[in-house]
C-alpha cells in the first residue's frame, strides 16, 4: 500500500526520491520522509502529509547526497503522524529502513528487544524490523546482508524493505515478500521503487524482485540472493510505459484523464487479438489453455472491489455464452471459507495491480487445491501475473487515480474477450453470434467516445445533486454490476453514501429509503429487462424519488417519466457495461470535484492494496 522509492548514484537523491514519491502517492499519502547518507551523517526527514509538505519542510535545506531512500505512507501499525512516518532509524542510529507491508509478529520480537534494552520511538511494526536486524547483526558480528537475511527468516507476514547504513556508504539492501519491489538499472546507479512510474524516467531496464529474493547494491554493483543464499541471476526487462502516460496531460486530475482515455485502453485490451473482418479472435496467453477453459464444469472468478465487480460481469457472460457455472467470490472472503476447489475447476484471479494481497493469497489457496489458475491484470511482471498458470493482460496503460475507471472497462473487456473465446471453442454460440459478437466489440470505443458528447450535461446533473447525502444505484442482468460499481466510485472520492441493488431487490426493503431527497440512478438501457425496470422506475417516482436514468439513445418512453437523462450509444446486450458505466464515472467524478475532494487521493484509501 505503501510508496517506495530509494537511489544510489551520481546524481543528486533528494529532487529524484521526492519525484519519485510523489508518482507513488497515489500508493499512500498519510505522511513521508527520506532518509539520507552524506558527510558520514545518516540523517532522516519526515512530515505527516502530503509529500508536497515534505518538500516545504525542505525546502531551505541543502540536501546533497548522492544515496537515500524515501517512503510515502498508508497508515497500518500506528496514526498517521511525524513519529509514525518512514524512513525509521535503528536502535543506535546507524541503519534505517523503510518499508512496504505488515511484520504480524511484530509484538513479540518488540517485547524480546525492548527486554534486551532497545528503545521504540514510534507504533510501527517497522521500527521493530530494523532494531531486529541491528540486534541480530550485533549478536552475530556477521555482514549487514546476512543480518537481514536472518531477520526475514523469522519475521511473519510481508514486505518490501530498503535498508541503509551509515557503516556502508554506497549499499542498499533490497527485499520482498508478497509486497513488489522493482530495481531499476542506469549507468553506474540503481534504483529501487515499488513500481516502474519512478523509474521510467531514467531507465527503462528493470529488474523485478521475486518473493524471497535480497539484492544487495555495493560497489557499483547488483547481486540478488534467496534467504538462503543461493546466488541469481537478474533478469533484465524492458519497460514498455512511456513517461507521458502518467502525468496529467494538461488534465485537472488524473481520474478524468483516465476516464477519457477509455476509447484508447479499451481498443488497447483488444489490439492484437481480435479482428472482426476475418472473425479472429486470439488470446495468445490463454492459447495453451483454451481446451482447459471449455472443458471445466466450474469457473470461480476472485477479487476485491472494481475487479470484483467486473468478476460479476463476467459471470453473466461465461454463463450465457459458455454456459457454464460460474461463482463470483470476494478474494479476502474466499481464502478463509475453506472453499470446495478440485483439480477440474478454473480460478480467474482479477487484479488491475497483480499485486493485491488477498487476491494472492487466494491464488495460492486454490493452487494448493491443484485448480488451473488464470490472472486478468493491468501490470506486466506484477506478482500475480507470475503467480498463475496462464492469463491477458489488459495493457490499459498506469492507471494513476485511487478510483479505478479504465481498469474496470479493460478488465470487462478482455472477460468479453475470454468468454467469447471459450464459447466458441466448447460450440456453445453460433457462428452467427461469433461474428456479430466480434463486430459490435470494435464499435465499442467510438461509442464510449460518443458518451463523452454528454459530459457537459451530467455536469449539470452532479451541480444539482452535489449536496445529496445518499443514493442508490438500481439496474437489472449485466448493468446490476454496473450499479455496484457507480455507487462505489460515488463513495470512493465524494464521500457520499451510496447503495448499489438489483433494481428488483429495490421493494424488498430500500423502497423504505425513497423520498424527495433520495436521488435513484436507474440502468435503464434496452434490454431484456426494459420493461420491468420501466415498472421499477414507476414504483420509485410513485413515492417522490428523484430519478436520473442511463438510456439507449432514441428512447422516448423513459425520459417522459423521469427526472434527468442520460443517453448511452445502442450496443449489443452482452457489452452494455462498457458504455452504460461512463455516465456514472463522470457523474462521480464532477459531484466531488464540486465538493471539492482530491479525487485522485481520496481519504482512507490507497491504488494497490498489497496488505491483508
Amino acid at each position: 500500500m505503501c510508496g517506495i522509492v530509494a537511489y544510489v548514484g551520481s546524481r543528486e537523491a533528494y529532487p529524484l526520491i521526492v519525484k519519485g514519491l510523489k508518482r507513488l502517492e497515489y500508493r499512500g499519502y498519510d505522511s513521508s520522509g527520506i532518509a539520507l547518507l552524506e558527510n558520514e551523517k545518516l540523517d532522516i526527514y519526515k512530515k505527516k502529509g502530503k509529500v508536497s509538505d515534505l518538500e516545504s519542510e525542505l525546502a531551505s535545506k541543502h540536501l546533497t547526497a548522492t544515496i537515500g531512500i524515501g517512503h510515502t505512507r498508508w497508515a497500518t501499525h500506528g496514526e498517521p503522524n511525524d513519529v509514525n512516518a518512514h524512513p525509521h532509524y535503528s536502535n543506535n542510529r546507524r541503519l534505517s529502513i523503510i518499508h512496504n507491508g505488515i511484520i504480524e509478529n511484530y509484538a513479540s520480537i518488540k517485547q524480546n528487544l525492548v527486554t534486551k534494552g532497545h528503545k521504540f520511538l514510534s507504533d510501527t511494526d517497522t521500527e521493530v524490523l530494523i532494531h531486529f536486524i541491528e540486534d541480530i547483526q550485533q549478536e552475530t558480528g556477521g555482514s549487514l546482508e546476512s543480518a537481514v537475511k536472518l531477520a526475514l527468516k523469522e519475521v511473519v507476514g510481508a514486505y518490501a524493505i530498503v535498508v541503509m547504513s551509515l557503516d556502508h556508504p554506497g549499499q542498499l539492501i533490497a527485499a520482498r515478500k508478497g509486497s513488489p519491489l522493482v530495481i531499476g538499472i542506469g549507468e553506474d546507479e540503481f534504483f529501487f521503487a515499488s513500481d516502474a512510474t519512478p523509474i521510467i524516467e531514467y531507465t527503462k531496464d528493470v529488474v523485478y524482485l521475486d518473493d524471497y529474493e535480497v539484492a544487495v547494491i555495493s560497489e557499483g554493483r547488483l547481486s540478488i540472493q534467496n534467504l538462503d543464499n543461493t546466488e541469481t541471476i537478474p533478469y533484465i526487462q524492458k519497460l514498455e510505459m512511456e513517461l507521458e502516460t502518467i502525468e496529467k496531460g494538461g488534465y485537472d486530475h488524473f481520474m478524468i484523464k483516465e476516464i477519457f482515455e477509455q476509447p484508447r485502453s479499451i481498443a488497447d485490451s483488444m489490439r492484437g487479438r481480435l479482428r472482426a473482418d476475418d472473425a479472429h479472435l486470439q488470446l495468445g496467453g490463454l492459447s495453451n489453455y483454451l481446451d482447459k477453459l471449455a472443458e471445466s464444469e466450474r469457473i470461480v472468478i476472485v477479487g476485491c472491489g472494481t475487479s470484483w465487480h467486473a468478476g460479476l460481469v463476467a459471470e453473466y457472460l461465461f454463463e450465457e455464452l459458455a454456459r457454464v457455472n460460474v461463482e463470483v467470490e470476494y478474494a479476502s472472503e474466499f481464502r478463509y471459507r475453506n472453499p470446495v476447489i478440485n483439480e477440474k475447476d478454473v480460478v480467474i484471479a482479477i487484479s488491475q495491480s497483480g499485486e493485491t494481497a488477498d487476491t494472492l493469497a487466494a491464488i495460492e489457496l486454490a493452487k494448493s487445491k491443484g485448480a488451473t489458475i488464470f490472472g486478468v491484470c493491468n501490470v506486466v511482471g506484477s506478482s500475480i501475473a507470475r503467480a498463475t498458470h496462464a492469463g491477458a493482460y489488459t495493457h490499459a496503460g498506469p492507471e494513476i487515480g485511487v478510483a479505478s475507471t479504465k481498469a474496470f472497462t479493460a478488465q470487462v473487456t478482455v472477460l468479453t474477450l475470454i468468454a467469447i473465446a471459450t464459447a466458441k471453442r466448447k460450440g456453445t454460440i453460433s457462428e452467427e453470434t461469433y461474428r456479430q459478437l466480434l463486430i459490435e466489440l470494435e464499435t465499442i470505443p467510438a461509442k464510449v467516445e460518443k458518451v463523452f458528447e454528454n459530459a457537459d450535461k451530467i455536469k449539470e446533473i452532479a451541480f444539482i445533486f452535489t449536496y445529496a447525502r445518499n443514493f442508490i444505484y438500481l439496474g437489472r442482468g449485466l448493468n446490476f454490476p454496473v450499479a455496484l460499481e457507480g455507487a462505489l466510485k460515488l463513495k470512493e472520492i465524494s464521500y457520499i453514501h451510496a447503495e448499489g441493488y438489483p433494481a428488483a431487490e429495490m421493494k424488498h426493503g430500500p423502497i423504505a429509503l425513497i423520498d424527495e431527497d433520495m436521488p435513484v440512478v436507474f440502468l435503464a438501457t434496452k434490454d431484456g429487462s426494459y420493461e420491468k425496470i420501466v415498472s421499477n422506475i414507476q414504483e420509485v417516482k410513485a413515492r417522490k424519488g428523484r430519478v436520473i436514468a442511463i438510456v439507449t439513445e432514441g428512447d422516448t418512453l423513459i425520459p417522459g417519466m423521469v427526472d434527468f437523462v442520460i443517453e448511452v450509444p445502442r450496443v449489443h446486450e452482452l457489452l452494455t457495461p462498457l458504455v452504460s458505466v461512463i455516465p456514472l464515472q463522470l457523474l462521480s467524478y464532477y459531484i466531488a470535484v464540486m465538493r471539492g475532494r482530491n479525487v485522485d487521493q481520496p481519504r482512507n484509501l490507497a491504488k494497490s492494496v498489497t496488505v491483508e
